[in-house]
């Protein structure tokens, strides 16, 4: 099977954390991955925001990402991507068309993604599949104080994808409640299928792992750590987190406590990069909070093997891999009750849910597991067996199966004989 996969405003290849790249880049380049290694050929398509890693990156055998100039390297922010819609469907057609390339399946990620899969599939008479991400009106019911709302222009078009894709493939059973009730979706074209973790990478490690992490760190070993991994923005939350930390020493100036936070500045919630820092110094607690750049997975796995709690105080998440990822090396988790956290972190046994973003209660939350040692290291033996029924493989597999199913679909309502790879484009010449 051929798949051309459409990641218009952010490269799988950016690092997690910073600008606009996070989860939704875990999850492209993890299932393609498995995709490829299943043997099916991918081409990731995305637009170029520097000229040195050219048109085309060889990520793996039967992988590629295809970088589409659209518009300037820099200088573009997500609000004027819109604007580079047909620059990039041109990019696209004129590579394809260039190699002589056929696609059995689009499949778009992000509604600016599926502005573009869904030209394509009337073009090329092939299915297209979606996965949203995240949702503009989903968003604006949740957003945090200062954020911007999403335009309704968003919602729009969010709307024009979700009445015209083949399937819309989702996260988890909250996301599917929202396409019914914000978008009035189809429910019989709406799959759920949960992300995977890579448990290779994240697991709790040997014995000692946790104190070799932190000498590596410099963290001191009898510290209680929390750990905040994400873009910083407001959406996110981790002004909740500091609010929590300034409230917990209010409690116990003396408290031995030190907060980990690991990301970029992204989003319309940050006017300036340096906000939080300002915030963790008007609160009082400076000292006792590390700002530190956001880093690879490779090196991530170290910071969740540090830290005894990891908190996710997000006021949204379509599923949540830090969280999960977390869980995969035994650090509880405690998360807001949003999304599709309730279904990343189990309540009472692998982590903690909090309602609200209030710092009061999410200060009692993260007190109850600083100080209930038993409590803090049964979760810990339970959070990897949790993270452990879910993987990438799992994932591509259940994604093989959806394309498989809308292929055969599409091929016999236009009466196409079953195609895979090669030949011509349908209406290229």
């Amino acid at each position: 099977m051929r798949i051309a996969a459409i990641s218009m405003h952010t490269s799988p290849l950016e690092q997690p954390g910073t600008g606009d790249a996070g989860g939704m880049n875990v999850y492209i380049l993890r299932s393609s991955l498995e995709l490829a290694r299943q043997g099916h050929q991918v081409d990731i398509f995305t637009r170029a925001t520097r000229p040195s890693q050219g048109d085309i990156v060889q990520v793996a055998e039967n992988l590629r990402v295809i970088n589409i100039v659209a518009g300037p390297y820099e200088g573009l922010t997500k609000d004027e991507l819109p604007t580079q819609l047909a620059a990039f469907t041109g990019g696209m057609l004129a590579f394809i068309r260039r190699n002589g390339i056929h696609y059995d399946l689009i499949h778009s990620h992000y509604w600016l993604s599926g502005q573009v899969g869904w030209l394509l599939r009337d073009l090329w008479q092939v299915p297209l599949v979606h996965t949203a991400h995240t949702l503009g009106a989903v968003k604006n019911e949740h957003r945090a104080i200062g954020d911007k709302p999403e335009p309704e222009s968003r919602r729009i078009c969010e709307q024009q994808i979700a009445d015209n894709a083949d399937r819309m493939v989702v996260n988890t059973d909250e996301e599917y409640k929202n396409l019914l009730g914000h978008y009035d979706a189809d429910p019989s074209k709406i799959v759920v299928i949960p992300p995977g973790v890579d448990i290779g990478l994240f697991s709790p490690g040997s014995d000692r792992a946790t104190e070799r992490a932190r000498r590596e760190l410099g963290v001191p070993l009898h510290s209680r750590v929390v750990l905040f991994v994400g873009r910083l923005q407001r959406l996110k939350g981790p002004q909740v987190l500091l609010r929590a930390t300034a409230e917990l020493f209010r409690r116990d100036p003396d408290r031995n406590l030190r907060v980990l936070i690991c990301g970029g500045p992204s989003g319309t919630g940050v006017q300036r990069p340096d906000e939080f820092l300002e915030l963790a110094t008007e609160l009082g607690v400076n000292e006792q909070v590390r700002f530190m750049p956001s880093r690879p997975p490779e090196e991530l796995v170290n910071l969740y093997r540090a830290a005894d709690i990891v908190a996710v105080p997000s006021h949204n998440e379509s599923f949540g891999l830090v969280a999960m990822e977390a869980q995969a090396c035994g650090t509880p988790v405690v998360a807001a009750n949003v999304g599709g956290l309730p279904v990343a972190v189990r309540e009472g046994q692998t982590g903690l849910l909090v309602d609200g973003h209030d710092e009061i209660a999410w200060a009692d939350a993260l007190e109850e597991l600083l100080v209930d040692d038993l409590v803090r290291r049964g979760m810990s033996l339970a959070a990897p067996k949790h993270a452990a029924d879910y993987s990438w493989e799992a994932t591509a597999q259940r994604l093989y199966d959806v394309y498989d199913q809308v292929i055969a679909q599409t091929n016999a309502a236009v009466g196409k004989l079953p195609r895979r790879g090669g030949g011509d484009i349908p209406g290229e010449g």
